[in-house]
């Protein structure tokens, strides 16, 4: 069931429960009701259990109970119905933004209604000694030691106005996606540090990544993706990875 079937038809729910009411008489019965209306002495009322119009006199209605209970519900039905629009509106303004998403493998984000494609940061992995290994022999061979990754320069060029940005990502494959903290450093930015466990072999990653929202979208490696909390001005980047193996692409940004 799509998502705008679903809101139509408890949209559809909502207006028939609204068609009904109590209508309280002051022995403390009620009939349900479709609507009422009251003509001098007496109530006029469409009586929902046998579909025809009905009335009885003034004085045996409960009138003050009657339209407390009507006004109470007509605000939570009031309520429900503007969240339904609120629902739908999103629904439709997130369509609006896939369909604008191209298909080729990368990041993207809307902004002020347009595409914006992030470019792939270039980045280097330096180990304690000094050695330099470019990204282009990713994965990385077996280091030794320490190292670091590093994006050059201090601060991104991709400047991002939002605390809460909202990414949209296309995959060759599935992977692992991340947020993460950039710190500069002398000239770089540092994505993750690097170290290798001796007699396994094994190369452990760390990073300071921040939790996030994913949604998977149409497509099975389609996906949008937003930090849960609002990120801190400074260096940041979304990541693409493979865990022990430094095998990862890299989208930097600056919050402002």
């Amino acid at each position: 069931m799509t998502m705008f079937r679903a809101l139509f038809i408890a949209a559809f729910a909502l207006s028939l429960s609204a068609a009904n009411l109590k209508l309280y008489t002051t022995d403390g019965e009620y009939q349900v009701v479709r609507e009422y209306q009251v003509d001098g002495d007496r109530v006029k009322f469409y009586s929902v259990e046998r579909s025809d119009w009905e009335e009885i006199p003034a004085a045996m209605v409960d009138l003050k109970r009657t339209e407390a209970e009507a006004s109470a519900k007509k605000e939570v039905l009031d309520k429900q119905a503007k969240e339904l629009d609120e629902e739908s509106a999103a629904a439709r303004a997130e369509k609006q933004e896939i369909a604008k998403i191209p298909q080729d493998s990368g990041v993207y984000r809307i902004e002020n209604g347009e595409l914006r494609t992030l470019k792939v940061a270039d980045f280097t992995v330096k180990t304690a000694k000094g050695r330099t290994i470019l990204q282009v022999l990713t994965p990385i061979p077996i280091l030794e030691g320490k190292a670091t990754v590093e994006l050059p320069g201090e601060h991104s060029t991709n400047i991002v106005r939002d605390e809460r940005p909202e990414f949209f990502f296309q995959m060759d494959k599935q992977e692992s996606i991340a947020i993460i903290k950039v710190t500069p450093s002398k000239g770089v930015r540092i994505a993750e540090h690097v170290e290798m466990i001796p007699i396994s072999k094994e190369m452990v990653e760390t990073r300071e990544a921040v939790p996030i929202f994913t949604k998977q979208l149409a497509g099975e490696n389609f996906f949008k993706i937003w930090p849960q909390e609002p990120l801190a001005v400074g260096e940041w980047a979304v990541i693409e990875y493979t865990e022990s193996k430094v095998d990862l692409r890299i989208w930097d940004f600056r919050v402002e």
